[in-house]
């Protein structure tokens, strides 16, 4: 496991937007999580939010770190650590009240 992160942190990051409709990343250490709204993503830069309508997964490319996303892009944030944290744990809060 530790030498498949070695190799994606070798590589660059970056998000290539075509249309609002293709999105590619790379240096993707490992999604969190999807829907077809919402995809969490870690990054070597960090936490990335895509947020949109009718997201599709196309490809992943775990050993490179390569992610590609189909479907409208509303944004795309970047978030600390702390932040998503924080946000999965309100989540749960509200889904178990």
């Amino acid at each position: 496991m530790d030498k498949q992160e070695n190799s994606i942190s070798n590589y660059n990051h970056s998000i290539s937007l075509l249309e609002r409709k293709n999105l590619v990343i790379t240096g993707v250490k490992k999604i969190d999580n999807f829907d077809n709204s919402q995809f969490i993503l870690e990054t070597i830069m960090g936490y990335v939010i895509v947020k949109g309508e009718g997201l599709e997964l196309i490809k992943l490319d775990t050993l490179q770190g390569n992610v590609t996303i189909k479907g409208m892009v509303n944004s795309i944030n970047y978030v600390e650590e702390n932040a998503k944290k924080n946000k999965d744990e309100s989540i749960l809060n509200r889904l178990f009240k």
